[in-house]
């Protein structure tokens, strides 16, 4: 047992390095970034359950990001530009139909949101777009390796482990834009009526769409 502990806290960022992680990450999360646009039009759409869904949605890919990170995948999309076409491309064409399926949709009763989808669908598709996200696997091959050791060994444990700590912090920041975005479309939508449910549906597409274009339109990155 001794031999597994000793094992574990050599592999673990110091407490110094984990500490300083902890306040670089808290700035970045709480600026808002594509994740948190595609959060707020999910709440204001269709409320703040399904915004939180979407958070626990994009909390998941964005751990598949890391477990890419720290298995050196996304090294090689952000070096290689057929790989890196291929997944920006995925995600700018997902964004796109989601954009396209919203405008499909009936319009919402003017004094509630639209019927939300199944809880595993909202789940699944804030997965896709933090996983089909170019910009997150560059983000963590650039922003991990700093505050990783290689003399400590296990450098995939520790891009686990700090990548982890950056989800978390960024699920409690997402969660907190759904809950006010969430609660702030209740209200108006309640008194403004079918107007604003109207504007919601679309402004809610052209959202989807536009981050699309956005992810489509991210650099090429080259050896």
């Amino acid at each position: 047992m001794h031999t597994y502990l000793s094992a574990y806290d050599r592999w673990m960022p110091e407490p110094q390095t984990l500490g300083l992680f902890f306040l670089a990450a808290l700035v970045l999360v709480l600026i808002p970034g594509p994740g948190v646009l595609y959060i707020v039009a999910r709440s204001v759409d269709q409320g703040r359950r399904a915004g939180l869904l979407s958070v626990a949605g994009v909390g998941a890919g964005n751990m598949v990001q890391v477990a890419w990170a720290a298995l050196g995948l996304s090294a090689l999309v952000a070096s290689s530009a057929v790989a890196f076409d291929v997944v920006r491309y995925a995600g700018a064409a997902y964004l796109v139909w989601l954009g396209v399926q919203r405008l499909r949709a009936p319009d919402a009763p003017a004094s509630a949101p639209v019927a939300p989808l199944r809880r595993g669908r909202i789940v699944g598709q804030g997965a896709l777009v933090a996983a089909l996200n170019p910009k997150t696997a560059v983000f963590f091959v650039a922003f991990l390796p700093q505050f990783i050791d290689p003399a400590s060994g296990a450098v995939a444990v520790q891009a686990l482990v700090l990548g982890s700590v950056f989800v978390l912090l960024a699920l409690c920041t997402d969660a907190l834009y759904a809950l006010a975005s969430g609660t702030l479309a209740d209200r108006v939508r309640g008194r403004a009526g079918a107007r604003v449910a109207r504007a919601s549906k679309y402004g809610t597409a052209a959202v989807y769409m536009a981050l699309g274009a956005a992810t489509a339109a991210t650099g090429v990155r080259r050896r």
